[in-house]
């Protein structure tokens, strides 16, 4: 994520905040789970408070990592450019999004086929819902008509 954002940085109004949110949006994070990046916001808001950091800041960066659970277009460009670099993966080439599906897969694995891949579909379809999956025109351009080639792609082999 943060390899994606270094070509937007000039674009990013608090880099810092960015970094703290990439670092602790995944930070606790259970495949059975539903309440992760709450968790997660949760942890990094107490960390933060030890560290001094502005609680203005720690509330931008709580708010970004809760934004990482519906991938909504936010009316913050910040939190915008944190969801596209947190989606890229779908836009990368086929080899590499394929390799992606298969750590999903094993991240999952608790779960039996019969109940992942309607569940996988559920997630692939609710992107493809979307009007458009990349919130910047940066990653628009770079990334949305290949995610939807990839997306489309893993839907028809389930």
């Amino acid at each position: 994520m943060i390899l994606e954002l270094e070509e937007v940085k000039d674009k990013i109004s608090n880099y810092h905040c960015i970094l703290f949110s990439i670092f602790y949006h995944d930070i606790i994070y259970k495949a059975t789970s539903k309440d992760n990046e709450e968790k997660s916001a949760e942890l990094a808001k107490t960390r933060l408070e030890k560290l001094n950091i502005p609680s203005e800041k720690i509330t931008r960066i709580y708010n970004q990592i809760l934004a990482t659970k519906s991938h909504k277009k936010s009316k913050d460009s910040d939190t915008n450019f944190l969801l596209d670099a947190d989606l890229a993966i779908l836009g990368q080439d086929w080899e590499m999004y394929e390799n992606y599906t298969q750590q999903i897969r094993k991240e999952y694995s608790i779960y039996p086929d019969f109940m992942y891949k309607p569940g996988r579909k559920k997630v692939l379809t609710h992107f493809l819902e979307f009007d458009e999956i990349f919130k910047t025109d940066y990653f628009k351009e770079k990334y949305e008509v290949n995610a939807r080639l990839n997306i489309q792609r893993e839907l028809s082999k389930k």
